[in-house]
């Protein structure tokens, strides 16, 4: 900036900012010494990466929360950069882009990535990083991953972003959710670097070295084939431009999906565990017992009389205990640390000889677990922060289960050594400390008494479902971010050929304990057998006949439901947000046996509906069953499902009697999932799914 040039304002320019307030969003990966211009912010909201998942993040609200502790891992971080700084033109030996660096949970990957995201960041060559987490909504698929990377390269390289925007206006359908990973990639990151590169727009920052691309965590991305269509299309790249100044440092767990593709020439290959940490462990652990001593009197008295705590000994023994995982050491301090409660008051003394003779990971998760396991609603609390599909805040997870705010508190106040709990109840979301924490959970011959079993997505199903209801106007909880279908799908994935068996006990638990806040689990289950018609696994597993049947049934239980009649009205009324996109023709066969069946349910049902609801106009005429389709809103309410299944039973009735045959065969009907509108086409002639 010259003399006498006016100052840029302050949302203009950033200095290693963490997080940077643009209009409504907060971006949080942008770092360096550089002007934002109003143009490429524009870019960068137009991209609409995921703000909080770079290196750069809030790391108790966005796991993981792994960082090294000062002094550690030198050698590891020593090599890595060796291989980050290598330069083409030095080079003697063909140069390797991509340094795959692997090793168990727990064992510090994620610190090391963080750390040397932060190097880079600091010599300008940090292209973007990027740090995968299970359950952590988008940043647990691969959706947004390349415009992630795109946006952070608008940052920290500006001369892409025209590069960038010529590829949007040339392809605008770039953004949408039907293009390629492999596409948006090529389109919208690699070429834009190589177009700047080739301009020489990039050349003063080349003299430092190449840039780098640090993701982390890639085997906690659930979408396995984005996995291998990302390492493919990666090494393709690099096999196509040999030369091109890019790296990419890749950390994660050994999963067969990943080895098998990046096990190959063209990759380093970094294994954590050969490289010893007990030395690193120990400093960490020395230094962590000091600093808590200044804040404890027990401890410090304990030291002045007997000397430094933990003893060699005790010190000796924790080491070889935590074998190598930096996360199990965390975990053990803050296990012995943390502040005495009422359940459990006994002081850090205490807790080191329980910590001594626990068993690794899993040990310590059982006797952390333990602290709260006799409070109200544990398991139901332990559960869902297990299982959820996003993170929520103290008070989203009340809602959530029905439950006050308080009593979420209470049975997480024990677990701080395992479970990030926010300092508000409306801030901040409930997090684990480390991913193995939901390994340990939802597998059943390590965690015994503690076990999530995946049926457990049925009652986040049903929550989720219930949280819409909630309210008198209809409208949605803030918090209610659990997406019900994703929470059923999931249950079907988990539970296969034993869908019924869950589906029952599922029944049996609702019905025992009926909670009259919510919506009659009736009407949940009427609704997602009717979803469950355009899923093909569930189809397999129990069949056409099961799902036609169970969802007619339950919609006359829930109009008889005599409980809370305000809220099953509001279930009849509200049309929800059900997006049936990319679904293919569903074809089925209904018989006349079926038809009776569900035709004895629809008059139940119908009386019902009348005599509790007399005010209630239906949303079309009563069917005749002459018309050959049934067009339905993509946003189906109750009274919906109920009046489409009147069409088809009265469809079925007058095709029969109109053919004036004795003998009454199977109908075929379709249900096409076409825009704008679901459509139920009676379908002669079309071969039927058999079940």
């Amino acid at each position: 900036m010259q003399v006498g040039d006016a100052p840029p304002r302050l949302e203009n320019r950033i200095s290693k900012a963490h997080d940077v307030q643009i209009g409504q969003q907060i971006i949080t990966f942008i770092a360096g010494n550089q002007y934002l211009s109003k143009e490429r912010k524009d870019l960068i909201l137009r991209l609409n990466p995921i703000y909080d998942a770079s290196h750069t993040r809030h790391r108790t609200t966005s796991p993981p929360d792994s960082a090294c502790f000062p002094g550690t891992r030198k050698g590891v971080i020593r090599g890595i950069t060796s291989w980050a700084d290598t330069r083409i033109v030095l080079s003697t030996a063909p140069v390797v882009h991509v340094y795959w660096f692997h090793g168990f949970a727990g064992s510090g990957k994620s610190a090391i990535s963080l750390e040397i995201a932060k190097i880079y960041a600091g010599s300008g060559r940090l292209l973007a990083s990027y740090f995968f987490f299970r359950n952590a909504g988008d940043r647990s698929g691969m959706d947004r991953f390349a415009v992630t990377l795109a946006a952070q390269m608008v940052a920290s390289i500006p001369a892409t972003a025209s590069f960038i925007k010529a590829a949007l206006k040339a392809e605008p359908g770039l953004l949408t959710q039907g293009v390629s990973l492999t596409m948006q990639l090529e389109r919208l990151v690699y070429e834009p670097f190589r177009a700047a590169l080739k301009r020489g727009l990039i050349v003063n920052a080349l003299v430092k070295g190449p840039f780098l691309i640090v993701v982390d965590g890639l085997d906690e991305c659930e979408d396995r084939q984005g996995v291998v269509d990302f390492i493919d299309h990666m090494l393709d790249f690099f096999k196509r431009h040999p030369s091109i100044p890019l790296r990419f440092f890749i950390a994660s767990r050994v999963e067969q999906h990943i080895r098998t593709r990046l096990e190959k020439d063209g990759v380093l290959l970094g294994d954590l565990n050969s490289h010893s940490a007990d030395e690193d462990i120990q400093m960490f652990l020395r230094a962590s017992f000091q600093g808590a001593a200044v804040n404890d009197r027990v401890i410090q008295e304990y030291v002045r009389v007997h000397g430094e705590w933990p003893g060699k000994p005790d010190m000796d023994t924790l080491i070889w205990r935590v074998k190598g995982s930096f996360v199990l050491a965390s975990t053990i301090f803050k296990f012995i640390i943390q502040p005495p409660t009422e359940e459990d008051p006994s002081t850090p003394l205490d807790r080191l000889p329980l910590a001594l003779e626990m068993n690794g990971l899993d040990g310590l998760y059982a006797r952390t677990l333990a602290r709260s396991q006799h409070l109200p609603h544990f398991r139901t609390i332990i559960s869902t922060i297990a299982l959820l599909m996003e993170p929520l805040p103290i008070v989203g997870i009340a809602d959530l289960l029905g439950i006050e705010a308080f009593k979420v508190v209470h049975v997480l106040l024990n677990l701080q050594a395992i479970v990030h709990v926010p300092g508000t109840d409306e801030l901040g979301s409930v997090t684990l400390c480390h991913t193995s924490l939901r390994d340990f959970l939802t597998s059943e011959y390590r965690s015994g008494c503690f076990f999530v079993p995946p049926s457990f997505h049925l009652h986040l199903s049903y929550y989720s479902f219930s949280s819409i209801f909630k309210l008198s106007d209809g409208s949605a909880h803030d918090h209610s971010k659990p997406d019900f279908r994703a929470h059923w799908q999931a249950f079907v994935d988990k539970k296969g050929c034993k869908v019924i068996n869950g589906i029952e006990q599922f029944k049996d638990q609702a019905g025992q304990s009926p909670d009259i806040n919510r919506v009659p689990y009736h009407a949940f289950l009427c609704y997602m057998f009717f979803h469950s018609l355009s899923l093909e696994r569930l189809q397999i597993s129990v069949g056409y006949s099961y799902l036609f049947t169970q969802c007619v049934e339950q919609l006359a239980l829930a109009a008889e439901c005599p409980d809370r009649p305000d809220i099953t009205r509001l279930w009849l009324d509200k049309r929800l947000t059900d997006y049936w996109i990319g679904l293919d023709l569903k074809i089925f066969q209904l018989t006349e046996t079926t038809c009776e069946l569900l035709q004895r349910n629809l008059q139940r049902a119908s009386t019902a509906i009348h005599a509790q609801f007399p005010d209630i106009p239906g949303h079309r005429p009563r069917s005749t069953g002459m018309e050959n389709e049934y067009v339905m809103e993509w946003f189906l309410s109750g009274r919906d499902v109920f009046e489409a299944l009147q069409w088809m039973v009265a469809r079925a009735q007058f095709e029969w009697e109109d053919s004036k045959s004795i003998l009454r065969p199977p109908l075929k009907f379709s249900i096409d999932y076409e825009k704008p509108a679901l459509r139920l086409i009676l379908a002669p002639g079309v071969p039927a799914w058999v079940f």
